[in-house]
C-alpha cells in the first residue's frame, strides 16, 4: 500500500513570510497541527502547534514575526508512492509525528502518526472481523462433556442461595 491511502490531503500550508500569528490562526481554522511553510511552491520547511508554542511564544517572540524564523527546516519527507513500510521507517528513523508527502516538489498530503494508527486499527479490525462474527454467532463459554453449553459453570441457579 502506498503513503497516499492513507495520508490527510490537502496539505494545509502557509507562506514562509507569513506571520507566525496567521500561522497558528490557519491551524485552529483547519483544526491542524502542522503546516506546510512553502515559498514560490516549494517546501521550505514545517511549522507545528509545538514550534510556535516552544519557539515563539515561550522565548516571547512577536506574532507578527514570519513563520520562517520559528519553522523546522529541512523537513523530513516521503513521496507520495511510497509503500507505507517506508513511511513507518521514516517516523522510526526521523522522530518526527507529521511528514510532508511530495509529489515531485509539490506538497499533496501530510502523513501523521495518527494516520498510520488508523491504518493499524483497520488492519486489526480487518483480520478479528471474521473473529468477532463467529464469535457472535457461538458465544464463548465453557462446554459440558456433550458439546453443549454449561449453565453457570454446573451449579443450578438456587444453589449459590445457601438452601
Amino acid at each position: 500500500m502506498n503513503v497516499s491511502a492513507c495520508m490527510s490531503t490537502p496539505a494545509v500550508s502557509v507562506a514562509a513570510t507569513a506571520t507566525i500569528g496567521e500561522a497558528a490562526r490557519r491551524m485552529g481554522v483547519h483544526g491542524v497541527g502542522c503546516l506546510a511553510v512553502t515559498e514560490g511552491g516549494a517546501l521550505r520547511g514545517i511549522v507545528t502547534d509545538r514550534d510556535i508554542a516552544v519557539r515563539a511564544v515561550a522565548p516571547g517572540l512577536d506574532r507578527d514575526a514570519p513563520v520562517r524564523e520559528v519553522m523546522t527546516t529541512p523537513a523530513v519527507t516521503v513521496g507520495v508512492g511510497d509503500d507505507i513500510h517506508a513511511a513507518y521507517r521514516t517516523f522510526r528513523n526521523a522522530g518526527v509525528r507529521r511528514l510532508p508527502v511530495l509529489d515531485g516538489q509539490r506538497v499533496v498530503g501530510m502523513l501523521t502518526v495518527d494516520d498510520l494508527l488508523m491504518d493499524v486499527f483497520r488492519r486489526v479490525a480487518d483480520l478479528l472481523g471474521p473473529i468477532a462474527w463467529s464469535v457472535l454467532e457461538e458465544p464463548p463459554g465453557p462446554r459440558d462433556e456433550i458439546g453443549t453449553r454449561a449453565q453457570g459453570g454446573g451449579k443450578s441457579p438456587t444453589a449459590s442461595r445457601g438452601s
